[in-house]
């Protein structure tokens, strides 16, 4: 099991990120767009850089890999993960539901998991063989079985009909609820228990391995497309589902084994 001192460390660094992000928040930001079109601003910039500065004086024989600046270590056995601003677009259009992720790596298995939401006060915590919480109390997916009756969430839907518009147009007919939406949020509601099922595309390491820890100890399941677990290597395709059935079923969804 993680270290109690990793467990403590990685709610400290939440606090203190999500206040530094908070200080950005609906204020005057300057955004860059990568190579990729993503943008990027001072804030993305600024947590992380908060955040190794702390992980190198508390655990300078630690790699690091983050969104903005890259792998240090990445020799090390253990390694901290971390995006800075999950949603930067939304952060930029002035929408709360951005996140700050953070995981802690052994071998490169994730042991524990953050997801914090700064304008919302929340923060996530899954710890390997210890069950997930929010802020401090457990919780737990739901007990939802059958698609047909799920609340059921499509991140990056417009990169998935690029893509994929056989995929995007079988996601769309399923699920008695769907949302469209983007980010770390949706797997955060998925484990605890208010959404069902969550298809993503696209993603990062960062971005999943963070998530993949939250989700899988609050009884759910989190895999890439292929239903192969979550590594440093995964082509950033992802479901997540509250139930070993409806796991299945979405595997069948996006592998075009059902119409």
């Amino acid at each position: 099991m993680p270290k109690r001192e990793f467990i403590a460390s990685a709610l400290e660094i939440a606090g203190f990120s999500s206040k530094t992000a908070m200080g950005y928040f609906r204020g005057q930001l300057d955004a860059d767009f990568k190579a990729d079109e993503s943008p990027v601003t001072q804030a993305d910039r600024g947590v992380e850089t908060l955040v190794r500065t702390y992980l190198g004086e508390h655990f300078p024989d630690h790699g690091i890999f983050g969104e903005e600046y890259g792998i240090e270590g990445a020799d090390h056995q253990r390694m901290w993960i971390v995006d800075p601003i999950d949603g930067t677009r939304s952060f930029l259009s002035g929408h709360p539901l951005f996140g700050f992720l953070l995981g802690h790596l052994m071998d490169g298995i994730p042991e524990i998991g953050v997801i914090a939401m700064p304008a919302l006060g929340e923060v996530f915590l899954g710890v390997v063989g210890e069950g997930a919480t929010l802020n401090g109390a457990a919780i737990h997916c739901s007990s939802q079985r059958n698609i047909d009756h799920g609340i059921l969430y499509i991140n990056e839907g417009e990169k998935i009909f690029a893509d994929h518009p056989d995929v995007f147009e079988r996601l769309t007919k399923n699920g008695q609820t769907r949302r469209f939406s983007y980010d770390c949020y949706p797997h955060a509601l998925l484990a605890a228990g208010y959404v069902d099922a969550v298809v993503d595309y696209d993603l990062q390491p960062y971005d999943y391995l963070p998530l993949s820890v939250v989700v899988q100890e609050a009884g759910g399941l989190m895999t890439d497309w292929d239903g192969m677990p979550l590594t440093l290597k995964s082509d950033g395709r992802v479901v997540s589902a509250a139930t070993l059935e409806l796991h299945a079923q979405l595997l069948n969804l996006v592998n075009s084994r059902i119409c």
